[in-house]
């Protein structure tokens, strides 16, 4: 544990528990790689150095009295400013909300964490209202990749994936509505689950409605079970909210994937993939057939549903501005109001022929589980581009859905889907492997996760921004692409 802003948490629990490592330490050790990088990395919107230092005091105080609120007391988390925090402001990456307020109440998974003693040691950058891919807004700037400042995190959970990876923290909880915890864990070789939607209760009620998930954010499957039975006790202010879990997602995942039916679908019958991350995912499903997993590639059998998943998405973003007045369209993200304003027209008539496309999606992958138990893809067809893009270089077009084919179709059929890294392009940028299950088998999909983990090092890999030297205080920091305004 020489460096403890690397240690996992699980590993942290450890040695709180044998008392080989302290709370204040481990959070001593997020703060200074915060101080270390965020300056080049940009992941934070907010950080409550003296609060957190306090409350790893506290933690500390149980641990030696005998007395941890649980197994994972004590360990820093950072939380995606999208949820709510109480006393600290929820801005959600807009210059629409005034950061003065009352703040007092928090998301249900923040509240989760609170019970369970984690140190919440500050807020991370989203876009606007976590509309995009990508991670960037007026309000907060741009936020890079740990594998280069002028690389895009992805979103809209960027900042979560950064911290994360950098060591700002053992592990964060993102959200997901159309990839934004995978997205960015496959452009930062982290690992982000997004469950079955119900099992991680939300509040206030996403006006993406049932596309949006919340999900641990971590840099092993070890770690995203373990957060995961943390975030998942129920809450009543959530309608849609599932039972809390009886079993630990712990239990069992070393179990192996001996004799599970999965299906690979290198391109989902529609999707183009850079040749490197297809022969990098094509690798690790090797791996798991290695491990005893019957494989066979397949087309699923549907086509791209980003047509009805972009009318879905653009009339919730429409329900979001429009709560900041008449005139809050023009003060937002030029793109999330072209986005608005090209669906302006739908008709509720339209609202439901993409339902139907949803739920037709819906009983297409029913239909794939009753033959295979998962479904393997690449997460993102593409290696990270520039910062402050919200497509690369040339590409045909601006949309972020353009380049996310792997991630929002699971949104639409609630299904669990975790990214785990599983190579690096020449490069030498991360790539993503997806597991998709059944809606309920959470426990399988990160099984299947931890079993292509135990047999890889990828999860281990250095960051070039830790491993590169540090530049010295009178250079300049590379710039962020868009500028960081004040509220």
């Amino acid at each position: 544990m020489s460096d403890r802003s690397r240690v996992s948490a699980v590993d942290l629990a450890a040695g709180f528990a044998d008392g080989s490592v302290s709370p204040v330490d481990a959070t001593q050790a997020a703060l200074d790689a915060i101080d270390r990088y965020d300056g080049d990395a940009n992941a934070f919107v907010l950080v409550d150095t003296e609060g957190a230092l306090a409350a790893a005091k506290v933690s500390e105080q149980r641990w030696l009295g005998g007395s941890p609120l649980s197994a994972y007391d004590g360990v820093p988390t950072s939380i995606k400013d999208i949820l709510l925090t109480a006393g600290w402001p929820t801005l959600r990456g807009t210059r629409l909300i005034d950061e003065v307020g009352q703040w007092e109440e928090d998301a249900p998974a923040v509240a989760r964490l609170r019970e369970a003693g984690v140190v919440l040691i500050g807020k991370t950058t989203t876009p606007e209202f976590a509309w995009k891919g990508v991670t960037d807004s007026m309000r907060h700037g741009a936020t890079g990749n740990p594998w280069g400042a002028r690389l895009t995190s992805g979103g809209s959970s960027g900042g979560s994936a950064t911290a994360v990876g950098l060591g700002m923290g053992a592990w964060s909880v993102g959200t997901d509505g159309g990839g934004s915890v995978r997205i960015p864990a496959a452009f930062t070789g982290t690992v982000a689950l997004k469950p079955t939607y119900g099992l991680l209760p939300m509040y206030p009620p996403s006006p993406f409605g049932t596309l949006s998930h919340g999900g641990p954010m971590t840099r092993t499957v070890t770690d995203a079970a373990a957060m995961l039975d943390l975030l998942t006790g129920f809450d009543p202010r959530d309608w849609s909210a599932m039972p809390t879990p009886k079993t630990s997602f712990l239990v069992g995942l070393d179990a192996g994937v001996e004799g599970l039916r999965v299906a690979f679908s290198p391109a989902l019958g529609y999707v183009r993939n850079d040749p490197e991350i297809e022969a990098a995912v094509r690798a690790a499903v090797s791996v798991l057939v290695e491990a005893g997993a019957v494989v066979e590639e397949v087309d699923p059998g549907f086509g791209d549903p980003v047509e009805a998943f972009e009318l879905l998405w653009f009339t919730g973003a429409a329900k979001v501005v429009a709560a900041f007045g008449a005139r809050a369209i023009e003060r937002v993200d030029p793109a999330l109001r072209a986005g608005i304003e090209g669906h302006a027209g739908a008709t509720a008539s339209d609202f439901l022929d993409a339902t139907s496309v949803r739920a037709d999606l819906g009983i297409r992958m029913g239909r794939l589980h009753e033959t295979y138990d998962l479904l393997l893809t690449p997460t993102m067809p593409i290696p990270a581009f520039a910062v402050g893009q919200d497509a690369p270089d040339c590409w045909p077009s601006q949309h972020w859905t353009s380049w996310t084919h792997y991630t929002y179709p699971f949104n639409m059929t609630q299904q669990p889907a975790l990214s785990l890294p599983c190579g690096f392009t020449s490069a030498g940028l991360p790539v993503g492997l997806q597991v998709v299950g059944r809606r309920h088998d959470d426990a399988l999909v990160l099984r299947a996760g931890r079993a292509y983990e135990a047999r890889t090092t990828w999860g281990e890999s250095v960051p070039r921004l830790i491993a590169k030297p540090r530049p010295m205080p009178d250079q300049p920091k590379e710039p962020s692409a868009w500028p960081v305004t004040s509220a």
